[in-house]
């Protein structure tokens, strides 16, 4: 008898430490969670999230607070299932966050990198907004091309066939709308002074997009020194929260109306606000930071209502210029273009 009992007792050890050895188990998901959130127009670490000197920039009651999805990379069985049942979490497959053809360093490098564009295009788009134009200027003209002996060095181009060149994104976009050998009528500056040309565009070689044979950077002239200081966060969904900051801080009036704000949102040069991941986890991040209005990506909003939180009223948000009509919205209390659920 006693034989019997210590074979069930070890019997019933080994079937512990079997299933202590499955449920710690790695699994191929990740469990995602809300992050923080950063006010855009405060401190973080002690140290002005937008800095901007050269000119005078106002304060605001409010706050303007960017949001985050944390990522748990290391996942065990126990573990997913209990972000499972857990509604502030999501389990989601690694593959969708860590591509199988890249590393987790690889994967945090281009989110960095992302994070970087996302202030460059949300510095972009605010100086738009705020009467700062973008030039595109040439830089070198290709020998044998088809703008030699045509455009120079220092010209800045404004037109393709009349229609604006407001980034250098747009200027190549005109130029490959039409076939290799259309005749574009280019409008640009030189010196100051207004000019055109016709210029006929070619391919380098077959298979190429069309070109007029010129290099290019764009400028954006301010007075003022302007940077963004933030790191340790990933990603392209800041650009908006961004950009309403920089416009905020060189605004007079208080854009936030005292209240606090929160929103997510990749933005491009030209102040498009495109679709982020994670909306879920980033509306439960907003409403535990104390906001009480979510500014949400157009093609976010079904998903974003899906997931709606109490007391956090979802502003349907596409361009920059719409983000900021909505906040004018909310400082005069006036009705905001509202999320839709499908």
């Amino acid at each position: 008898m006693r034989r019997r009992g210590i074979t069930v007792l070890l019997g019933a050890i080994v079937v512990a430490v079997l299933l202590g050895g499955i449920v710690a188990a790695p699994v191929p998901y990740v469990v995602l969670g809300p992050g923080p959130t950063v006010d855009t127009l405060g401190k973080n670490e002690n140290k002005e999230v937008i800095q901007i000197t050269g000119t005078s920039t106002s304060s605001s009651a409010g706050q303007l607070r960017l949001t985050t999805v944390g990522v748990q990379p290391d996942t065990d069985l126990l573990s997913a299932i209990w972000a499972w049942f857990d509604d502030d979490e999501a389990v989601v497959p690694r593959e969708l966050i860590y591509p199988p053809n890249e590393t987790e360093e690889q994967v945090e490098q281009r989110n960095a990198e992302d994070f970087k564009q996302s202030q460059t295009s949300a510095e972009t788009a605010a100086l738009r907004e705020l009467g700062y134009p973008v030039q595109v200027t040439v830089t070198k003209v290709v020998a044998d091309g088809p703008a030699e002996a045509v455009l120079k060095p220092g010209d800045v181009i404004v037109t393709v066939d009349g229609q604006p060149v407001t980034t250098a994104a747009r200027l190549t976009a005109l130029i490959r709308a039409k076939p290799a050998g259309t005749a574009l009528v280019i409008g640009y500056t030189r010196a100051g002074k207004p000019a055109t040309a016709t210029i006929t565009s070619k391919v380098a070689k077959d298979g190429d997009p069309p070109r007029i044979g010129v290099e290019i950077e764009q400028k954006q002239p301010h007075p003022f020194e302007l940077t963004i200081d933030l790191d340790k966060i990933g990603g392209p969904s800041a650009g908006l929260m961004f950009a309403l900051g920089i416009v905020d801080k060189l605004r007079p009036e208080d854009l936030t109306g005292g209240k606090i704000i929160a929103g997510t949102g990749t933005i491009d040069d030209e102040g498009k606000v495109g679709p982020i991941g994670g909306v879920g986890q980033k509306l439960l991040g907003a409403k535990r930071a104390g906001a009480t209005i979510f500014l949400t990506p157009e093609k976010n909003c079904a998903e974003a209502v899906q997931n709606a939180q109490p007391g956090l009223t979802l502003v349907k948000v596409g361009t920059l210029t719409e983000g900021l009509a909505a906040l004018e919205a909310i400082r005069q209390g006036r009705p905001t273009t509202p999320c839709a659920a499908g």
